[in-house]
Order: structure tokens, then sequence, then C-alpha cells
């Protein structure tokens, strides 16, 4: 044991990112240890133990928001690989996300699915939701596209009432032009938005499309309709600050003082899966389908809603977002078969009602030509 090192994990497990940064510290050891490990759960202003200040332990993977943690982290004269980005002036080495990719990232998303305006959510108590917002809004004056910005502040000794709060983000929402995306610099804040959106009577995706940041399913998945989200790959922050901190307790070499680390892909779901359309009646069209679809719709009742002839919605329909009304409404249903396997434990047969299927094993099979995996297989790899 005397040759195990001993490493702290003081990494908050209240979110879907600090839980991946765990599983990715575990994948490190899994191919490189053994450690001996303290893990505990934590949020992130959750304290410092007390044992640790006479602890003769060989290193500490931390994310620290609280002042008094950081002075206590430096009384320890350890070896600390911090993974946390904020205002603080720590003195260790730092492992994180490219928080200007991510807003970069999210900016060539938008436009390139058509939308032409743009607004911008942003949390102002920590610099990383100030880099994305700043990343985001540069990238679209780049290519000559204004953006509106609403900040709030979390955090603060005297936060705001949450229905006062929500008015204000109803009203910003109803002021913008429309079509317009979204981006909350994080997934709070694009579950904040959905709701004042719900409050305001604005039809998301059709009116605003949203998009959040850190991907957690918590809150995705909750969110009505399910949040879009820049997933931030805590997995490999947590590996490459374990391999870091490995080098450094046994060659006593420290790393350098910031290492970036590009953000994952965006992961699409309901609230920015659309492209943005200037036809209002395909606009309508859209949003239509996006209701009944799960009744068994027909294109027929489409174009009538509309008032268009089928052949003229086929055809505006095609050239606006490269699909036609047939093929909207199927994808839309299984949109929400994806929904119904991650979200619940529906059998085959009461997925297939819902979702506007008159026969399980026709859906079974036809998702199994979608997607590539049967729909078993989906339910066990995105369990909610």
């Amino acid at each position: 044991m005397s040759n195990i090192p001993q490493v702290a994990m003081l990494v908050d497990t209240s979110r879907s990112y600090g839980r991946d940064i765990v599983r990715g510290i575990r994948r490190y050891v899994a191919e490189h240890g053994p450690w001996s490990l303290y893990l505990e759960s934590r949020d992130l202003r959750s304290s410092f133990p007390e044992w640790l200040k006479k602890w003769p332990g060989d290193g500490i993977l931390a994310r620290t928001v609280d002042p008094l943690l950081l002075k206590q982290l430096k009384a320890t004269k350890l070896p600390v690989i911090e993974m946390r980005s904020t205002s603080l002036k720590h003195p260790f080495p730092f492992v994180g996300i490219d928080n200007q990719i991510v807003g970069q990232r999210v900016a060539t998303h938008l436009m390139d699915r058509g939308f032409r305006r743009f607004a911008c959510y942003m949390d102002t108590s920590e610099l990383f939701f100030q880099q994305r917002c700043q990343s985001f809004v540069c990238s679209l004056q780049a290519r000559g596209f204004e953006c509106s910005v609403f900040e709030t502040q979390s955090g603060t000794t005297k936060p705001q009432r949450w229905d006062q709060h929500q008015r204000q983000v109803a009203d910003w929402l109803s002021s913008l032009a429309k079509p317009c995306a979204v981006f909350a610099t994080n997934d709070q804040l694009g579950f904040w938005v959905l709701d004042a959106a719900r409050r305001a009577g604005i039809s998301v995706p059709e009116e605003i499309a949203v998009i959040g940041a850190e991907n957690d399913k918590t809150l995705c998945d909750t969110a009505w309709p399910p949040l879009s989200s820049v997933q931030l790959r805590g997995q490999n922050v947590g590996y490459a600050a374990s391999r870091m901190l490995d080098e450094w307790m046994h060659q006593k070499t420290k790393p350098p003082m910031e290492s970036l680390l590009p953000p994952g892909d965006i992961i699409v779901r309901q609230s920015s899966d659309i492209v943005a359309v200037e036809d209002t009646r395909i606009a309508k069209a859209l949003h239509f389908i996006r209701q009944q679809a799960v009744a068994d719709v027909s294109v027929k009742e489409v174009a009538k809603i509309v008032g268009l002839s089928r052949s003229a919605l086929e055809r505006r329909m095609k050239e606006l977002i490269g699909r036609s009304p047939g093929e909207e409404i199927i994808r839309q249903r299984f949109g929400h078969v994806e929904r119904l396997l991650a979200q619940t434990d529906l059998t085959l047969d009461a997925i297939a009602e819902r979702a506007g299927f008159k026969h399980p094993q026709y859906m079974a099979e036809a998702f199994r030509k979608r997607s590539g995996i049967t729909p078993g297989e989906y339910r066990r790899q995105n369990r909610f």
C-alpha cells in the first residue's frame, strides 16, 4: 500500500459534467493505477474535509468555487490539479474546456441551419459563461449578424424572485424578431428560457430555437421541449487531469498552468431541431406537424391547415428544409419514439400506439433501419 498513490477527488457530483469528470478519472486509474481514491458526494460549495489538513496523501483533483476551499487546498502543499475555471486566482495548473470553441460551435451550427436572428442569455457570475457568450457574439459579427444579449447573475446574496425573473425573460423573448436562435450559456439558463417561452406563448423551436451548454442530462431531458446542448466531454478533462497529476506526483514536474480541451458535439434535441424558415405557411406547417405527427396526421391534412395544395406544400418544404411533409411527419414520430425509449419503461406496443404507429413490429424494424440499432439497444444506451 505504501507504493500506491493516495489521491483525493474534491469534485462536485451533483451535475452531469462533474460526474463525467469522475468517470474520466476512474478510466485513467483503471488503465494506469492502482490509486487509493477518496471520493464523496459533493456539490460545488461543499466544505473542505477536515481530515485532509493532516492527510499524508500524494495529490488532489479539485473543482473549486469557494475562496476558503482554495486557501485550504494551498495549505496542504500537495500537487493540486484544478478543473474549474473561475475568477479565483488559484495557483494550480488548470485543465478544462475551451469555452471560446463552445460559442463558435453554437454560432456556426445555428447559421448553418439558416437562422439570421440571434440572442444570447448569459450568466455574468462566471468567467467561462462570459467567454461562451463573447465568442458566440463575435462569431456572428464576423458574418455580419447582430445578437441581443440578456444578462442575469446567479449565486448572488439577494437573488431575484423566480416569477419576477421569468417575467423579465419572457418580455425579452417576446421583444425578439422571429424566427430567432437563442444560445443559453448553460443548461440551467436554457431550462429557464424554455419555461419563459411557454409562459409567453412563444413556440419552440418554430419561433425561437434554444441551445444550452454542458449537456446536463437531467436538465436537458426534463425541459419541455427537451433542450439541445453542447456536450463538454468531462471524461476527457478527468482523464487528462489524472495523467498530469500522475506525472507530477512521480516525476515532480509541474504541468502547464492551463490546458484547454475542445468541447464535444451539439446534442440536438427538440428545442432546436428545426431549420429556420421565413415562409409563414411552411413555418405553420412545421408547427402543426410537430404538434400532430403522433396523431397519425396526413399530408393532405397539413396542406389543408396551411391553405396550400399538396403539390405546392411538397415543393416548398423540399426547397426550404430539404424534406417532404411525409418525411417530416415520420421524422417527428421516430423522435417521439426515441424520447419514450429513453425516458420511460413503456413496452414497444405502448410506444408504438403513442407515436402513431399501428403495428409495433413495423415500428421496431423501421427504427432499426433508421438508427442502425434495435429499440432495446437504444433504450440501454440512452436511459434517462
